[in-house]
């Protein structure tokens, strides 16, 4: 009786090594996990879109303001991984204008060239961007008309989100300060300077 007992002992102590034998394998999975949500919204590469608002500001002893309308492109290199550095060019037609007496001042196109430095948070980039900035001014005394060419500087900064990972909306403000130029008019030479606050929104295409 002892030796039976002793035998099914042995036998139930042997039973999972022997059940663990058979089963198969448990094989390393080659299977790459999905990519994380915001893999999908890298802002690095080419990019160009469009761009339109509204702008005032002050030059010739006039207020002028008007529309501004236009385009942009740039390129952008996200680095850590929520820093963003970037440049971008634009231009834009302007209905820039103000009119005193006989003297009316307005501005035909606007263009900066800046440097941009953002924050992201998955989709959505936060902005501070500065450069150079140009202009052709507009002076009209009297009916006669007079253009020069301006350079100066622009500050300002903004929001952009991804609407799809190759779209993107965005919605800045900018300080343009253009220097004194002389003008020619009926009146004698002027030296006339301009400056303007833009506030505009815009649509980007990724490369």
């Amino acid at each position: 009786m002892k030796k039976l007992l002793l035998a099914a002992c042995v036998a139930v102590a042997a039973a999972p090594h022997a059940f663990a034998g058979d089963l198969p394998l448990q094989r390393q999975s080659n299977y790459a996990p999905p990519q994380s949500y915001n893999s999908l919204f890298n802002w690095t590469g080419f990019y160009a879109g469009v761009h339109g608002g509204y702008a005032w500001g002050s030059g010739a002893g006039v207020n002028p303001d008007g529309f501004v309308g236009g385009i942009q492109a740039g390129y952008n290199y996200q680095f850590a991984p929520n820093g963003v550095l970037g440049v971008e060019t634009d231009i834009s037609a302007t209905s820039i204008e103000d009119k005193a007496g006989v003297v009316k001042f307005g501005m035909d196109y606007l263009g900066t060239i800046r440097g941009r430095a953002g924050y992201t948070l998955d989709r959505v980039m936060f902005y501070v961007a500065g450069g150079a900035a140009y202009g052709r001014g507009a002076l009209e005394v009297a009916g006669l008309t007079n253009n020069q060419v301006h350079w100066g500087w622009t500050l300002g900064g903004g929001i952009e989100a991804m609407v799809t990972p190759n779209v993107s909306a965005r919605l800045e403000y900018l300080y343009v300060d253009l220097a004194k130029e002389n003008y020619q008019s009926v009146l004698g030479p002027a030296s006339i300077g301009y400056n303007s606050n833009i506030v505009r929104g815009g649509l980007n295409y990724r490369f």
